[in-house]
This record gives C-alpha cells, structure tokens and sequence, in this order.
C-alpha cells in the first residue's frame, strides 16, 4: 500500500464520498482462482493447533470458541491471568519510546504494510469470523475482512491528518530593538500510553480495527483483549501486527494478544490498570458503563447498546420500503448494533402509493416482504447467518411472551452446516402506550437479535416523541423515517440532532440503515447512551496523543 492510498483516504474523510481501498467482492475476478481455497485452507490449518502468537505474562493456553456454525475450532491460545498483567504490560511499554520517536510518518508507513498483510490474508480472516460469529461468508468477508481494513485506515488517514497538522520543528521570531528574539521549537507527538482493545463476539474486527489502528498509529502499545467466543480473527491481527514490526526492528509486543477463560473477568483487570491510559469497548451497555466510571485514568470509548427507532408515517412506495425493512430486519439476524428494533406506526393507518394502510396492513406487508425474502432456505440462510449464543436465541423464543405476533420466526437448516441454529425474524406489536413496566420490558429497551416490535403510537407526533425520548434514556445507533410530507422530515431530522444519532430518510432501494459506508457514513456520534465516540471522527483520534514542545534560543 502506497502513499497514494493514503492520500485517497485523506482526501475521501474531507469529502465524504465514496473510497475503498479493498475491494469488497470475493469473486475470483478480483482476487483470483485460488484465493479463496487457499485462504479456507489456511483457516482449517489452524484447528485443534495452538495458535503462534507472542504473549509475555502468559500461562499455558485456552481454547475457548464454539462455532455457531457448528464448524470445529479447538484453536488454543496462550492465556492470560491477572497474575500476568505485570509482565504483559512491562512488555508492551518497552518499544514504546522507540516507536514514539519514530514519528507519524514511519507509524503510518508501517501501520498501511500491515493493512496490506491483512488485505493478502482476508480469505482465511474472512472464514476466522465466519466460523466464530455466525456471520454468512460474504458478510464475513466485508464486515469482517475488507469493511474492517476501510474502517482501519480511515483510523489512520484520521489520525494522519491529525498528526501532521503542525510542524515537526520551527524557528519562532518575535520583533525588537536590534536583532529579533529567535526561538527553535520542536513540537513532538507522545502517546498517551498502553491502549487496551476489548473484542466483541459478533464483529471482532470491525468493531476493533479502528480502535487498534488509531492507538498504534499514534504510537500507543496496543494490548488486544478477544471476546473468549471470537478470538481467531483478532490472534491473525496480532499475528500480522507482530510480524511487521519484527520486520521494521520495532518491538513486536507493541501489539499482544491477550486470551482469557470463559468468564474470568480479565477486561475489568486490564482496564483499570494505571499503566492503561486508552480503553476501546465494544459490548452491553451495562459493562460499557462500567468503564466509563472505572476506568478513570484512561480514555475510554465505547460503543453499547441502543434501541433504534423507523417511524413509518407516509410513503410513496409501500413495496420498497417493506423490501427494504425486511432486509434490514433479516441480516445477520438483526444480530447487528445498527439492526432497527422498534418500528412505530400511527393507530390510524399510514398513506402510501397503494391507498390507504391500516396498521394491521403495515405489518402484514413487512411480514410479507421478509417471507418473500426468505423463501428459499438456501438462500435465506446467506442473509442470517447463524444465531450467535443462546442469550439471542433466547429472545427469540420467547417473542409470543412480549405482544401479538405478527410473524413467527422460523427454524431453517443450513445445508451445508446443519449444526447451526438459524431463525426468521420474528414481530410482535406492542401499544406505545401500555404500562410503564411493560415497555420497559418489551420496546423500552434493547432487546438484541432478530425480534422487531411493531409499536402503535396515537400519531406520527407521538412515534417522535418516543424515539426523542428512548433516544435519550436508552440511546439508539441509527434512526429511519418514512413520510412523504416535509414538514414531518423536518421534525424527525430535528429530532434525530436533539437524540444525538444517525438519521436515514425513505430507504426503499440498496441503502439499508444498518449499514455504513468507512470514509463517509460516521458509525455513531458519541451524543447519546449508545456510544460515547464515532468510528471515525477527528476526536475519535486526537485524544490518543498529546503535543510535547521544547524550545532552546535560535541562532542568529
């Protein structure tokens, strides 16, 4: 990866349009005849092995993944206690000066080579997060491979940007009687210190890349903490990071893996360390809380959980928007932070291009779009993918326990994995107005994976209320609107900036609002509950680094 890539990726954050450096189809056009069986046979190369990856502090090896695809794992991984913190993080503090005094230029340099490894490895990461988080092979191969490389170097270009605002070095002079006052200043970029990047166990690379990438390049030691259910996609990161380094004659454990048991407990140690002074979350509200009033020696930025919002009040295409609804509704399972959960619809009905739709029609023609979506098994089981653990299929489950239900998930087998558990979407509707305890307990929270409430509010002002206020209690990723008047798009874009989230406005073709495009879309804005940072904003990068001056008299 060249200088010119980064110069594209500079120039796409302050334009906003479309770039990606990695292209996102796995045809054989693009990569080649080969490239994907090779890859899968890398990613098989490394079941029931234990995994090569340097971890100092380390005491024997985990192996803590189940597939929800039923694939075998059986990886083992070098584990790590709290006993073992002091020698993690004395190792990861080693390199540091040494990389600090690399520079920008050379970080950036080294941290593009690692994406480029990546790039060459994406068919065996794109399987690593298939085989661990459920996701369908071509979601795991954008989400997971190319997705997550965009969203890295727009860390970078970001943090790049940041860096090199101000020079490296300059002569100040200030006028006076006879010769002015000269003064050298150097002005040097110092890393906060050890940054820890806490996995999840549905997009471990997506969700981690910018994290990692922006605290590396800034020249912060990166300790990377998996989810105990998804840890390969992020050991062939460290794997890679550790390699490049090597190569460049840094300190490899500048970036470590650190594997935990199922339930010990290792992010809380981790995070409130002092030697830690950046921590990435991606994960449940209520533990993403905790490090915000725990970990108070670090930055902290997380990204927790929300309740999102469409409310439907008009449209002029019925068909595209139950088309487009039942594809946000039906991918990955709705097992994704972006997913909508609650759809309100007016008591009264809604106008649409087909006349007049009473709110039983709203959802019996989303209900109709998701079967028709699904109606063939084999295909519909590349849009869900698999349920990611039994909290989520839990859910599920007991969806007729929350309302009336107006689609019943369904159980589908994959043929080609039929260990996995795969389920439709389910629907329930719900009044806005029911008690206060059962909101609470149904549209009043999250309620993550693939069930949707279809909420009666009295009218469309009454659905804005509530996404202000769930908006503000809860927090919420992404927001939808359908409405043909403008005065009602007007009142939802305000809305959506008093709440602080991202708004979409009458989707009804290839734009899904539970997607994000790195470069241009920004994932989250840090102004509600849901997050507390954007993927990927300037502030998202500047608070990893401090500017360090000195200044000595000038030559005359």
């Amino acid at each position: 990866m060249d200088a010119d890539t980064l110069d594209q990726a500079v120039a796409a954050i302050r334009t906003r349009g479309y770039f990606s450096a990695f292209p996102e189809s796995p045809s054989p056009r693009v990569y080649g005849p080969d490239a994907a069986a090779e890859g899968q046979r890398a990613f098989e190369a490394w079941q029931g092995r234990t995994f090569p990856v340097s971890t100092p502090g380390s005491d024997g090896s985990v192996a803590t993944e189940k597939s929800p695809f039923g694939i075998p794992l059986g990886v083992r991984y070098p584990q790590v206690d709290a006993g073992g913190l002091d020698d993690l993080l004395a190792a990861a503090r080693a390199g540091m000066t040494q990389w600090r005094d690399a520079g920008p230029d050379t970080r950036v340099e080294v941290t593009l080579e690692i994406l480029q490894r990546l790039h060459r490895r994406v068919f065996e990461l794109a399987n690593a997060v298939m085989a661990t988080t459920g996701q369908a092979f071509v979601m795991a191969f954008q989400a997971g491979g190319t997705h997550a490389l965009d969203r890295a170097l727009e860390a970078v270009a970001f943090a790049h940007t940041e860096m090199t605002r101000h020079p490296a070095t300059m002569v100040w002079e200030r006028p006076a009687k006879g010769d002015p006052v000269r003064v050298q200043k150097t002005f040097t970029v110092v890393p906060r210190g050890v940054a820890v990047v806490i996995g999840c166990t549905t997009f471990p690379t997506w969700n981690s890349y910018p994290g990692l990438f922006a605290s590396l390049v800034t020249g912060n030691p990166v300790v990377v903490k998996p989810h105990p259910r998804a840890v390969l996609p992020l050991a062939i990161t460290v794997q890679v990071c550790q390699e490049v380094l090597a190569e460049r004659g840094f300190d490899p454990h500048l970036t470590t893996l650190a594997a935990e048991a199922e339930g010990a407990g290792l992010a809380r140690d981790l995070a409130t360390r002092p030697e830690v002074r950046i921590v990435d979350f991606t994960g449940s509200g209520e533990f993403g809380s905790w490090l915000e009033s725990h970990a108070t020696q670090a930055l902290v930025c997380t990204e927790k959980s929300g309740v999102n919002p469409v409310v439907i009040d008009s449209t002029d295409s019925f068909r595209g928007l139950t088309a487009n609804l039942a594809f946000t509704l039906s991918l990955y399972s709705g097992q994704m932070c972006t997913t909508s959960q609650n759809i309100y619809v007016p008591a009264g009905g809604i106008e649409t291009d087909e006349g007049h739709k009473s709110f039983a029609d709203v959802g019996a023609g989303l209900a109709a779009a998701i079967d028709k979506l699904l109606a063939d098994e084999g295909r519909a089981v590349e849009l869900l993918g698999a349920i990611v653990n039994d909290d989520v299929l839990g859910r599920v489950d007991r969806a007729a326990d929350l309302g009336e239900v107006v689609l019943e998930s369904r159980a589908l087998t994959h043929p080609a994995h039929p260990d996995a558990v795969v389920r439709t979407p389910a629907i329930v509707a719900v009044d806005a107005d029911a008690e206060d305890d059962a909101v609470d307990r149904t549209y009043g929270r999250e309620c993550f994976g693939p069930v949707t409430f279809l909420v009666r509010t009295a009218d469309t002002r009454e659905s804005l209320d509530l996404v202000r206020r769930l908006g503000h209690e809860r927090g919420a990723m992404t927001a939808a609107v359908y409405s043909t008047s403008e005065q009602v798009l007007d009142a939802a874009r305000e809305v959506a900036l008093d709440v602080g989230v991202a708004l979409s406005e009458n989707l009804t073709a290839g734009v899904y609002v539970n997607q994000s495009a790195a470069f241009s879309d920004y994932h989250g804005t840090g102004g509600n509950p849901a997050a507390n940072a954007a993927y990927v904003d300037a502030a998202y990068v500047t608070g990893r680094f401090r500017i360090v001056q000195s200044r000595r008299p000038a030559p005359a």
